[in-house]
């Protein structure tokens, strides 16, 4: 006997538009309008149609890239002030709540877990949660002077304020911001050296490697319809480096970077059980939310025990798992946030999951290739996994997500079975109070004196090498940050010889920070 409370995944649907690659820019949809599409699909794909769109009590829309906190170039920012009450007005709901979320990729399965959690405890019976992605448009427009209009009438400004949910505050702090750290093609490739030198791997043969380790994903995206780039890269063309596949953050390719200028929206439909029976949802549609967690690691990077690990993706793991009753041999499908490399590794370290485990470790292609797109990457995972359960009704699935730098943590475990008994999960405060208890890197903001480097990074971009990030421990093992001289000479060293430990001295010139190699 199921109990009627128990929350379920009734409707899962995506779209992902390619008017930008077919010179349709105008014909783009709004971002309401995404939105819209997404709603409609998942709504037709849970079989009750336009029924259960108007029986929603909730909307909540993941926070669109363009209205993260931070500099975002020339893109326009809150061109929409209240986007569910937005699309609740296109889709014929009247919602009591309406949710816009914090900035973070770990957003969509915190939000399955958060509803999950307010549907059993009765205050949510219907939800739809929704994201999507217009930069692809967006960035196609501004380059060619087309005004799209958007933001404009009662989408733009439907006369109220939604409610702010999740955690607002920034990634970074202000010195980690001075030397490049808020972006995350600067911040990944630090994890990815760290990585190496753990491995004991040169950089030549590492990025040969991370070929190796990402053509599988390509692969997977090049069968999915849905994925941007539906195309398979043998593993040298991923880790060769050319003028189509450029270094980006050292030792990254383009190709080993999520792509984020995508056009792409996904939506899922959750409800209570009872709610499901009353809107005539058959149970083959049913998907079960067998565990679930949610965590953050020390919120910022230059305080981390390391820049290999992550104690909150392990005790992520280990409580849905738990929660699940199962162990990740149970698990048939498996969907690991891929923004970068590093974070892929990380979660199969953390979650003792092989790196070259036969089942994959994406339903999707990962963001490099199935697209990035913003915070709401994972929703498109979500639906994915509710579709493979769908066929394979006694098995479970895994999504992890991850938001800002390996630091915001989420993860869902799925069945088409019935979870037994009432619904319940650990309150997340619990794991969060011992992470927080870990002990912390000290930080040494102006050092000065003798020092190595822990680890490194040279920012590129198409015109070049730009500049160098460096990671080291003074004498008393204290952590800082540092640039390099940034003259070509020093970054291309930086690029062919090994830096992992390299001695050197650093000290304070020109308000930053600058390390020399002994």
């Amino acid at each position: 006997m199921i109990d009627p409370r128990t929350p379920i995944l009734v409707g899962g649907g995506q779209f992902t538009q390619r008017t930008v690659r077919e010179a349709r820019i105008r014909e783009s949809l709004t971002p309401i309008g995404l939105l819209e599409r997404a709603a409609w699909h998942a709504a037709d794909d849970s079989g009750a149609g336009d029924k259960i769109l108007r029986e929603v009590d909730t909307v909540a829309v993941v926070q669109f890239t363009a209205d993260a906190p931070g500099e975002q170039g020339r893109l326009p920012r809150r061109l929409y002030r209240n986007p569910p009450l937005s699309l609740a007005h296109r889709i014929g709901a009247k919602p009591r709540r309406m949710f816009y979320t914090a900035t973070g990729g770990n957003t969509p399965q915190w939000l399955v877990n958060r509803t999950a959690e307010e549907i059993a405890s009765g205050q949510c019976d219907a939800a739809l949660l929704v994201g999507a992605e217009y930069i692809a448009t967006m960035i196609a427009a501004l380059k060619q002077g087309i005004d799209l209009g958007w933001g404009k009438g009662e989408d733009g400004d439907p006369g109220s304020d939604p409610e702010i949910i999740g955690d607002t505050r920034p990634g970074t702090n202000a010195y980690e911001d001075a030397y490049g750290l808020r972006f995350p093609v600067n911040t990944y490739p630090l994890f990815e050296n760290a990585i190496r030198g753990r491995k004991g791997r040169d950089a030549q043969s590492h990025l040969a490697w991370l070929g190796e380790f990402f053509s599988p994903f390509t692969k997977v995206a090049a069968d999915n319809p849905f994925a941007w780039f539906e195309i398979y890269r043998p593993p040298h063309v991923i880790s060769t480096p050319t003028p189509q596949n450029r270094m980006v953050g050292f030792p990254y390719t383009k190709y080993l970077n999520a792509v984020i200028e995508v056009d792409m929206a996904a939506a899922v439909l959750m409800t209570s059980v009872t709610k499901a029976r009353e809107l005539g949802i058959k149970e083959k549609h049913w998907i079960f939310l067998h565990g679930c967690a949610d965590a953050n690691d020390i919120w910022n990077v230059t305080e981390r025990v390391d820049f290999h690990s992550s104690p909150a993706i392990r005790a992520v793991g280990k409580r849905a798992l738990a929660m699940a009753n199962i162990a990740p041999k149970d698990l048939s499908f498996i969907d690991l946030y891929s923004c970068f490399p590093s974070a892929v590794q990380i979660a199969c370290a953390e979650l003792g999951i092989a790196e070259n485990d036969p089942r994959g470790l994406t339903v999707t292609g990962g963001l490099p290739y199935f697209g990035g797109p913003g915070n709401n990457y994972t929703m498109h995972a979500i639906v994915h996994v509710m579709q493979k359960l769908r066929q394979n009704r006694e098995s479970y699935g895994l999504c992890t997500a991850n938001g800002w730098y390996v630091t915001k943590h989420s993860a869902g475990i799925y069945s088409a079975r019935p979870v037994e008994g009432k619904w319940q999960r650990e309150d997340p405060a619990v794991a969060q109070r011992e992470l927080d208890a870990m002990p912390r890197t000290p930080v040494i903001e102006n050092p000065a004196g003798r020092a190595a480097i822990e680890t490194y990074t040279v920012v590129t971009d198409r015109k070049g090498k730009r500049f160098g990030i460096i990671v080291g421990r003074d004498e008393q093992n204290r952590r800082f940050l540092a640039r390099p001289p940034e003259d070509d000479a020093t970054l291309d060293r930086m690029m062919r010889e090994e830096m992992l430990s390299r001695a050197g001295t650093v000290s304070g010139e020109g308000g930053l920070n600058i390390f020399r190699f002994a």
